[in-house]
C-alpha cells in the first residue's frame, strides 16, 4: 500500500494506517488531531553519517555563506567581535572570492583593519582554504621564511616575501592547530543547537559517527537534559573499543552504541583514498590503506567478538577491495557495513552484490567530488565513470543508505535526493525518487537492524514522521531541494513545526 490517508499513533506507536473513514472511529476526546491539509507524509528521515559535535563547533563559528565582498566580511567580522573578549579566536567558513566585487583574495590585511587583537581563521566556501590576519600568522609562527608544509601551500607576496594570509591544505592545519579546543559545557550547548537544526530538516534518526570519548560524553548530557529530540545510532571509533561503557546512562528506543568505525584509507579530494592505478593528475600518488588487509580482518573479528557492526571506511577502490575481503571473513556473524563507499570498478560491484554488503554513501560528497574536485581530471573518465554508481548498485539488489557526512557537506536530505535524482555526471546513474527515498528511509532503517521499527509507515513501527510541503514525486527532479520540512515527529511527539 504505497499510499493512504491518515495514520493514528498512540504510545509513540503506529496503531493504524488507512483511509480517512477507517482511522476517524480511533479519535476520542482526548486525541490530537493534526490536518495536514494535503501535505506529504514519510518516514521520518534517517541520515547515516553526521558528526554532531563537529556540526555543533561549526554552528559556534561566523558564518560568511553569501557574503558579496571583503567589505561585507569585514562587517559581519566586525560585528562578531562586539561579542568576543580581547584575545579570543574567531573562526568562519562561507567566503567565496568568485562571489567579491573586489575581484580578488582577501588577505591578512582586510582582516587586521578590523580586528588587530584577535587572532582570526575564516574557510573558504568548501576546500581546505584559509586566510587568517597577523596575530593567527604570529601564534602559528609562520613568517617570510617558514617553508611550505608537505601538501600544503603559504601564499607570499612575490616582492616581499611575507605571507598574505591565505593558506592553501595541509597548510591550513599551521594555524588551526593553534586553536583551543572549546569547553565542554560550549560542546555540549553547541552540540543541542546541532540536533534542533537536524531535527529541523526532517531528520528523525542520526548515525552519530563519533570521533572521541567526548561525543559519548555530549551525548549523555544531552539525554540527561532531555535535550535529545531524535533518536541516536552511535558509531565509535575502534579506538575506543573496550575504553568506553557501552549502555551506561543510553536508552534504547532513543540512544544507542550500535557500530564500530575503521578507517581503511582517507579521501578522494586530498588524494589520500587508496587507489589500485595512480591518480590521473599526478601519477606519483595513489594513497594508501592506513592498515594491511590482515589487520583489517583481524580488527573486523574482535569487533564482532564485542557483538557490534563493523563500518569500514572504504572510499578509493583498493580500500573497498579490502574492506569486501574483511567482510567476507566475518560473514554471517552479524549485518556490517562499507562507509563513505565512492570508487568501484566492474569486480568490486559484483562482489558487493554477492555479498550483500550494506553501503553507506553521501550524494552530496558524490557531487562535490565532480564540481569541485574535478574528479574527471582526478579520476580520468574511464575510473569516474565509476564513481557513486548508485543506480548501478540499487540494480544489484545493494542495499544502498544515505547520509550528509555534515559538517562536510550540506544536512539537507532533500538537497541530497535532488543530488542522487538529478544527477548531472553520468546521467545513467540517476535514481528513481522512490529509490533516493528509500536510502534515507527503509534501506537506513536496515542498516542499523532497526527495519523492524523504523524506515516505513507500518502498523505497530515507532512513529516517527517528516511531513512536507509538496510530494517529491510531483516536482521537478531539480525542485526537490525547494520542499520546505513543515513538521517532525518522533514517537508521535512533534519535535519540529516551520
Amino acid at each position: 500500500m504505497p499510499c493512504a490517508e491518515a495514520v493514528a499513533v498512540k504510545d509513540g506507536r503506529i496503531l493504524k494506517v488507512g483511509t480517512n473513514a477507517e482511522i476517524r472511529p480511533l479519535i476520542g476526546k482526548n486525541t490530537r488531531v493534526v490536518r495536514l491539509g494535503g501535505k506529504t507524509v514519510l518516514p521520518g528521515f534517517i541520515d547515516t553519517h553526521v558528526h554532531v559535535v563537529d556540526f555543533g563547533r561549526l554552528l559556534m563559528w561566523l558564518d560568511l555563506a553569501g557574503v558579496g565582498s571583503i567589505k561585507e566580511m569585514q562587517s559581519r567580522l566586525k560585528e562578531r567581535l562586539v561579542k568576543t573578549a580581547v584575545g579570543k579566536w574567531v573562526v568562519g567558513r562561507g567566503w567565496d572570492d568568485g562571489r567579491f566585487v573586489e575581484k580578488r583574495l582577501p588577505n591578512r590585511f582586510d582582516l587586521d583593519a578590523v580586528a588587530p587583537s584577535n587572532p582570526v581563521i575564516l574557510y573558504y566556501q568548501c576546500g581546505p582554504v584559509c586566510v587568517v590576519n597577523s596575530r593567527a600568522l604570529e601564534l602559528a609562527g609562520i613568517t617570510k621564511t617558514t617553508p611550505n608544509p608537505s601538501g600544503g601551500t603559504i601564499d607570499k607576496d612575490p616582492k616581499t616575501g611575507e605571507p598574505s594570509g591565505v593558506l592553501r591544505d595541509a597548510a591550513t592545519d599551521l594555524v588551526f592547530s593553534k586553536i583551543p579546543e572549546p569547553t565542554f559545557e560550549e560542546l555540549v550547548e553547541a552540540s543541542g543547537l546541532a540536533v534542533e537544526k537536524i531535527v529541523a530538516a526532517g531528520i528523525t534518526s542520526i548515525h552519530w559517527l563519533a570521533t572521541s570519548q567526548v561525543d559519548l560524553a555530549v551525548l549523555q548530557t544531552l539525554l540527561k537534559k532531555k535535550q535529545l529530540p531524535l533518536r541516536v545510532y552511535m558509531v565509535i571509533p575502534f579506538g575506543l573499543l573496550g575504553k568506553v561503557p557501552l549502555d551506561e546512562n543510553l536508552h534504547d528506543d532513543f540512544a544507542k552504541i550500535g557500530g564500530v568505525e575503521v578507517v581503511a584509507d582517507g579521501y578522494l579530494s586530498s588524494g589520500t583514498a587508496a587507489l589500485f592505478e595512480p591518480y590521473a593528475d599526478d601519477s606519483k600518488i595513489n594513497g594508501k590503506l592506513l592498515c594491511t588487509p590482515a589487520e583489517l580482518e583481524a580488527t573486523a573479528q574482535k569487533i564482532v567478538k564485542a557483538g557490534l557492526q563493523l563500518v569500514i571506511h572504504a572510499m578509493g577502490d583498493k580500500a573497498i577491495d579490502a574492506a569486501l575481503a574483511a567482510l567476507e571473513a566475518v560473514e554471517g556473524q552479524g549485518r556490517h557495513r562499507v562507509d563513505q563507499a565512492a570508487l568501484f570498478n566492474k569486480d568490486l560491484l559484483q562482489r558487493a552484490q554477492k555479498q550483500k554488503v550494506i553501503l553507506s554513501v553521501q550524494p552530496l560528497v558524490g557531487a562535490s567530488e565532480f564540481s569541485v574536485y574535478s574528479a574527471l581530471e582526478h579520476l580520468g573518465k574511464k575510473r569516474a565513470r565509476w564513481l557513486y554508481p548508485l543506480k548501478t548498485l540499487f540494480k544489484k539488489g545493494v542495499c544502498v543508505c544515505g547520509g550528509s557526512d555534515c559538517p562536510m557537506e550540506p544536512l539537507n536530505p532533500l538537497q541530497a535526493i535532488q543530488s542522487a535524482v538529478a544527477r548531472e555526471f553520468f546521467p545513467e546513474e540517476q535514481l528513481t525518487v522512490d529509490e533516493a527515498l528509500r536510502m534515507y528511509t527503509v534501506n537506513a532503517a536496515y542498516a542499523s537492524s532497526e527495519e523492524t521499527v523504523k524506515g516505513s509507515i507500518e502498523e505497530g513501527k515507532l512513529a516517527d514522521f517528516t511531513v512536507l510541503s509538496k510530494n517529491p514525486h510531483k516536482v521537478a527532479p531539480t525542485k526537490i531541494r525547494g520542499i520546505r520540512v513543515e513538521l517532525a515527529i518522533v514517537g508521535g511527539k512533534i519535535v519540529y513545526q516551520r
